[in-house]
């Protein structure tokens, strides 16, 4: 069985609500950003990162950026996704994030997963299908 981990900021808690549910669908580590680092991703087979949009549709600028751009180059090998919530904008954020992941190396295993604040039932079972996807 893998080791999964679900790594993610939230400011309003739509994006928690995203990691409560890969979480609850397989049983995964669940770690604030701030609380990981290369280091702790080197102990993960899978991991799902979520960050939220911020400002002009960026990731989170003061933590979850700083610690993205620390583990982002150790990732290759692992099964990786991505998933986070928006109040505005197309997702623009999500595809600049996934461009980056992939200029590094990273492979993502599964559709990224966005959604419109809170997620809707249609989220809940595209976060199910990525964690089978990772898991």
């Amino acid at each position: 069985m893998s080791k999964v981990a679900v790594v993610y900021y939230s400011g309003s808690g739509n994006t928690e609500a995203m990691a409560d549910v890969i979480v609850n669908a397989l049983g995964a580590d669940k770690i604030e950003a701030e609380a990981f680092s290369a280091a702790k991703a080197a102990d993960y087979d899978a991991i799902a990162f979520g960050c939220p949009a911020m400002g002009d549709e960026v990731l989170e600028e003061t933590i979850f950026q700083p610690m993205w751009d620390d583990v982002k180059t150790g990732l290759a090998g692992k099964k990786v996704a991505l998933f986070g919530s928006y109040g505005w904008g197309d997702g623009q954020w999500m595809r600049d994030w996934e461009a980056d992941a992939q200029a590094n190396g990273v492979t993502l295993a599964c559709e990224s997963v966005i959604c419109n604040e809170a997620p809707d039932d249609e989220a809940k079972a595209a976060l199910e299908a990525l964690a089978k996807a990772i898991g």
